[in-house]
């Protein structure tokens, strides 16, 4: 039967080096599930794979896109699905790999379809969230669609402002949309997660960091200002760096607020991944590839 490995887990847990280990092992491809990964002009504040590791193995949805294009979970729904047919046609498994839930969410169960934005209410919400910050969408969404905001991430600018974009193009809620019908796939579905210990984790995530900067984070962020709007870019590791071109921080600060960011994100991403009782979890530091395979398989 034909048969998807989904790696999944936080930022920094050693996805990457599994995910192309496994793909080895089965002789196959690596499909990206990193809602950033795929865009070409962003590469150091994604931690895309290594020059190294994408020459390993063939892999999909990385370097994809440009930044100038738009690419959300029902795009990725349709193109995963693609993506894993073309694997299949000489092989009987795919990898899949990401810290992106609702991608993975997706591809797994579909999406529902949702009504188009007309670009200026984009723009108009943007620029609100750019004054006011993400206290104003809270508060918007608490006062405006309390069914959505009891349930929503509300740390996170980007489901808030995709759900306000619903409300103010169609007046109705984010929620009316979700039909929650799971479609059915014609494959078998495998769900990994790692998790080392919050110490190893907090510390490849610090040692992740410092690389980037390393690397020339600064002017990769200089290089995309023009982008600045884009949803690809109101993340972790790049609004932080915005935020000291903009003289609002130091780059010491900035480098910190990064480190701390990230452990929250990395924190929500565990809270939605655990929420999934299909996951078999293990420690990456501690588990060899032999185990996972006899456990899976």
């Amino acid at each position: 039967m034909k048969t998807v490995i989904i790696i999944a887990g936080p930022t920094a847990s050693g996805k990457t080096a599994l995910a192309i280990k496994l793909a080895q092992l089965f002789g196959t491809s690596v499909i990206s599930a990193d809602s950033r990964q795929c865009y070409r002009e962003i590469s150091i504040g994604t931690a895309k794979p290594t020059p190294e590791e994408l020459s390993a193995v063939p892999h999909y949805f990385i370097d994809s896109h440009s930044i100038r294009e738009e690419v959300n979970a029902g795009i990725y729904e349709q193109l995963a699905l693609q993506y894993a047919a073309e694997i299949f046609q000489k092989n009987d498994v795919a990898i899949m790999c990401g810290g992106t839930g609702l991608y993975i969410r997706a591809f797994c169960e579909g999406i529902d379809d949702m009504p188009a934005i007309p670009p200026g209410i984009r723009e108009m919400l943007n620029a609100r969230y750019e004054e006011h910050g993400l206290s104003w969408l809270q508060e918007q969404l608490r006062q405006r669609d309390p069914q959505f905001y009891a349930t929503a991430e509300t740390q996170n600018p980007q489901r808030l402002i995709r759900a306000l974009e619903v409300l103010e193009a169609t007046g109705q809620s984010i929620t009316t949309f979700r039909t929650a019908v799971k479609a059915q796939r014609d494959f078998r579905i495998i769900k990994i997660g790692l998790t080392p210990s919050k110490e190893k984790l907090h510390e490849n995530i610090h040692k992740r960091v410092d690389l980037m900067m390393a690397a020339g984070l600064v002017e990769e962020v200089k290089s995309v200002l023009p982008y600045r709007q884009h949803n690809a870019l109101r993340t972790v590791g790049y609004q932080e760096i915005f935020d000291y071109l903009d003289g609002k921080l130091s780059l010491e600060q900035a480098v910190e607020d990064i480190k701390t960011h990230t452990r929250q994100y990395a924190k929500r991403q565990l809270t939605w991944f655990r929420k999934d009782k299909e996951y078999q979890w293990f420690d990456p530091t501690e588990t060899m590839i032999e185990t996972i395979i006899a456990d899976i398989l």
